[in-house]
This record gives structure tokens, sequence and C-alpha cells, in this order.
């Protein structure tokens, strides 16, 4: 596969709930980590004492972080609300060449920052929330 453009990473938000998805706009930078919780099932039987573990076990989960500027003022105004609701929604993550990752998250942080000669900048980080779907490009 060839280099990829980082802004072909999108991060797209259900903006009314029943699956009209807005790109969240004004994003800088993106990051979609997955990870795997093992489950450990080592004991005084184990072969050679190596640690073994449960195929298919533990818990899987997603979390998402971007970093950017406010410049759509209706997924900044959607990102807000649902943070202050503790709400969940529907996100899909497109990733150029691969697929799109989609599913429930929650917006667990938000933060604001800005310079006195600069612009006011946001970072948010969501985590899913249920069972997330791939779907090939």
């Amino acid at each position: 596969m060839a280099a990829q453009k980082g802004r072909d990473l999108l991060l797209k938000i259900d903006s009314d709930g029943v699956g009209t998805f807005v790109t969240v706009a004004g994003l800088r930078t993106r990051t979609l980590g997955l990870n795997a919780q093992s489950v450990d099932v080592t004991d005084m039987e184990s072969a050679g004492e190596w640690r073994e573990l449960l195929a298919g076990g533990g818990i899987k989960r997603a979390s998402i972080t971007g970093a950017g500027l406010f410049r759509d003022a209706q997924s900044d105004a959607l990102m807000r609300q649902l943070f202050f609701d503790g709400a969940i929604r529907a996100f899909q993550v497109t990733i150029p060449d691969f697929g799109v990752i989609a599913g429930p998250f929650q917006i667990t942080a938000l933060e604001f920052s800005g310079r006195h000669d600069g612009e006011l900048t946001f970072d948010m980080a969501l985590e899913s929330a249920g069972e997330l779907t791939f779907a090939a490009v």
C-alpha cells in the first residue's frame, strides 16, 4: 500500500441520531486506537510454564482522539452538547484504502485552549460504548 494523506483519516458523527453522518470539521490530527485485553489462563500444568492466553477472551475497545479548530457550527455544537449530556452517539472512522470502523462512542474528554495571539483550539477523546463494525473498501 502506498503512503496515505493523514487528512483522509476522517471522523464522522451521526448528526441526527438516525444515520445522517457529517464530518467533524476543523480536525487537524486524528488517532484511532484498537485494543484487546488478554485473559491469562496459565496454571501449574502449562507447557514449560509458559503463559497461556484464552483465545477470544477479554474486552475489546477502541479510542479516538482528535485536535483542531472550531470551524463548523453544526458539528461543533453537536460535539459540545453530546459531551455535556454524557450521550452515546454513532461515529464512523474512515481509514483510507483500509475501510470504515463504525459504532457507538462517548465523548470522554473535551479540552479548550488558546494563545493570546492565536486561534481557539480543542482536544477531544472518545471511547467505544458497544460493538463496532468494520467494512473494507
